[in-house]
């Protein structure tokens, strides 16, 4: 049931304590960090709550009237029990911030998630860090069941019952082996790619949900065709590095590759698909301590 408006806050019940435990208004305001004037008026505040004197001003100092020795005595039962309470959640602030659960999709875990846990590390390095990674489907589904307070997909949206707020871009390229038939094409259309089987990401993929809807967009009718479906970006490199056929991957999957020269990236002309990577969480909350950290070092690209 709601408290009785007659009930003084726990800070000025905190300061009349400390008034009488050191004789002084100016000693208890020092202790408590606050002007004289400040804890003159808390006390004030007290009193009018009460209805009668708490303290007794002399030469010598300030001393509790019978009434204010009186709910002193109460008070301080109610202090203790608000120091054990306020002792309590730094415990469980203490064991949530010493351990972090990350689900995040293939490219974000491969390619974004190591600088990233360096930054956090830097900035929290007594927190153990645990990564879940898999496809954006999947990380969806960990971040709703609690196996992890934040995840990161590539996915254009979010699944139903999770925030989400945009962390990073890239885009999506189609690359081929050097000697592939396209390596030696200056620029293909829409309509060859939409036309060509690929080696793609497993259905629920963030990479792949991102290809069907760009070509949705550009080739209506037309989704692309798989020659073999993978479950890893990298046995998707080796296969396609091998001259099995071509692919789409994210530009972060293969910047190295094509540093290289063991991929080659195929220039596609009207075919766009720029997208976002982004962060997610259950609907109606907000990352908190180490999740809330490595939000903000993932937004800043850090």
């Amino acid at each position: 049931m709601p408290l009785s408006p007659r009930v003084p806050d726990l800070p000025a019940l905190d300061l009349l304590l400390s008034v009488i435990e050191l004789g002084s208004l100016g000693r208890a305001a020092a202790a408590h960090g606050i002007s004289q004037p400040s804890a003159s008026s808390r006390i004030r505040y007290l009193e009018k709550l009460v209805g009668m004197p708490v303290l007794e001003r002399t030469t010598l100092g300030s001393r509790p009237t019978p009434a204010g020795a009186l709910i002193a005595e109460w008070a301080r039962t109610v202090v203790d029990a608000a120091q054990r309470l306020d002792a309590g959640i730094g415990t469980l602030r203490d064991r949530r911030d010493s351990q972090l659960h990350v689900a995040a999709s293939q490219t974000v875990a491969e390619y974004l998630f190591p600088k990233w846990l360096m930054a956090l590390r830097a900035r929290a390095p007594e927190t153990t860090v645990a990564l879940e990674a898999g496809n954006s489907a999947g990380v969806g589904e960990a971040v709703l069941a609690g196996r992890a307070e934040i995840g990161f997909i590539e996915s254009p949206r979010a699944p139903k019952g999770l925030e989400s707020r945009p962390v990073a871009r890239d885009r999506l390229l189609v690359v081929v082996a050097p000697d592939h038939p396209w390596a030696r094409r200056g620029t293909l259309t829409v309509d060859e790619l939409a036309g060509t089987a690929l080696i793609m990401r497993e259905a629920g993929s963030g990479t792949r949900t991102s290809l069907e809807r760009a070509l949705a967009a550009q080739a209506p009718g037309r989704p692309p065709t798989p020659l073999l479906e993978l479950s890893s970006t990298t046995a998707i490199k080796t296969a396609t590095a091998d001259g099995l056929g071509p692919t789409v991957l994210s530009s972060l999957a293969v910047d190295a590759e094509l540093a290289a020269g063991t991929l080659k990236a195929v220039p596609v002309s009207g075919f766009e698909a720029g997208r976002t990577l982004r962060a997610v969480w259950p609907r109606g909350g907000r990352p908190a301590g180490p999740a809330r950290d490595l939000y903000a070092i993932a937004r800043r690209g850090a």
